[in-house]
């Protein structure tokens, strides 16, 4: 069966009973025509008014390394059927490719979201030409939105350094330390404090972010004492302990922090949440230790999704920067909670990843679309200027 839009028998000229269009005199023909013009300018005004939507006040965006599809179905098998993740209505794929590269590393996947241009691999924070370009973290900062960032490695590595340096090479944790000091983020929490106080150049970079009327508490249990004030909070230093080796709830519980820290400015605020060592048992080929990792992951997903149920005004994203493992699930038990998990490399593969959006202008983010394009859709939906590149 075939079915007919109605505006078109409205937008036709008279036609008579054979279907064949009707001689008429001018008077009536202006009359349609103007009919015509009115109703296709409503239609317009109509489809603009819906496509803009609501703009949110504040952005989440949560990146899940190394998370693809198999990655989340571990850790919805793990929790015997129940991810908070499937709370977002609105999903799209990402292409992950970098510039110079078919298989993406977590430095160029992170640099698309961040400058919103594809670089090359192991690149921070540069363009494929080596030039620096600011981020979404830096232009939401200049426009008086509260910035943060919350990890579970150390946050000179790849994926937050992206959001705040700008260094040719994603080894270079030193330098990228450093640049966190030529920016003004309200809340950083993570590890790697090795890279800020015990240094090559014996700089002190704790001391110096002192200075700039920084708290700097060591535990996540003093971070939560915290009333107000800007905050880094480096507990440990590298990275962090694995699930399995007893880090607990430290993700949800910081980030449920950093949330209420950063909603005390009024114009809102960005944050960027990293789930980091889901990759890291892709590289492992540890199909558990994904798990794990996309457990905590999820759980911190309830709490940010709860905290924008609560508030309303806040966009929430989820991704990954790319896949690792190749990883499969060729049988499993959602009763039990069980799996068997197979993999085909231990490094990245090239494959889409999933996009999750939630809350005003979740929209946006359906389809299939390049990496990079997620930084021009936080762009809009905040009313950031973006310079001219």
């Amino acid at each position: 069966m075939s079915f007919s839009n109605p505006l078109n028998k409205l937008l036709s000229p008279p036609q008579d009973h054979n279907g064949l269009v009707c001689s008429v005199s001018g008077r009536k023909r202006t009359r349609w025509i103007k009919a015509t013009a009115w109703l296709l300018l409503g239609q317009l005004w109509c489809g603009t008014v819906m496509a803009a939507g609501p703009r949110p006040k504040n952005i989440i965006f949560l990146i899940g390394d190394g998370m693809g599809v198999a990655q989340i179905w571990a850790g919805y098998t793990a929790n015997k059927g129940m991810l908070n993740l499937e709370r977002c209505k609105h999903i799209g794929f990402s292409k992950t490719y970098s510039a110079d590269d078919y298989i993406t590393d977590s430095a160029a996947g992170a640099t698309a979201f961040s400058i919103g241009q594809k670089t090359n691999n192991h690149v921070i924070g540069q363009d494929a030409t080596g030039k620096s370009q600011p981020t979404i973290l830096e232009l939401a900062d200049k426009q008086g939105l509260a910035t943060g960032m919350v990890v579970t490695c150390s946050v000179t590595h790849a994926t937050p350094a992206s959001f705040i340096a700008h260094q040719p090479h994603r080894k270079m944790d030193e330098a990228i330390a450093a640049d966190f000091l030529a920016t003004d983020i309200d809340v950083l929490v993570g590890g790697g404090r090795q890279y800020f106080a015990q240094r090559e150049d014996k700089r002190n970079l704790l001391t110096e972010l002192a200075g700039n009327k920084y708290q700097i508490p060591t535990t996540l249990e003093q971070f939560e004492a915290i009333k107000d004030g800007k905050v880094v909070a480096l507990v440990a230093d590298k990275h962090l302990a694995k699930m399995s080796e007893g880090r607990g709830d430290f993700e949800p519980r910081a980030v449920r922090k950093t949330m209420d820290l950063l909603s005390k400015n009024k114009k809102g605020f960005f944050l960027m949440v990293e789930g980091s060592q889901i990759d890291w048992g892709g590289h492992e080929n540890d199909a558990d230790y994904i798990a794990k990792e996309m457990q905590d992951f999820d759980k911190t997903i309830g709490v940010v999704l709860d905290w924008a149920k609560a508030d309303g005004n806040t966009l929430v994203v989820i991704t990954a920067d790319h896949e690792t493992g190749g990883f499969s699930i060729p049988s499993g038990d959602l009763q039990q909670g069980t799996f068997v998990g197979k993999f085909t490399t231990k490094d990245h593969t090239g494959v889409m990843v999933p996009v999750f959006a939630y809350g005003p202008g979740a929209e946006a983010f359906m389809g299939i679309y390049e990496n990079n394009t997620i930084f021009g859709k936080f762009a809009e939906a905040l009313s950031i200027k973006v310079p001219t590149k």
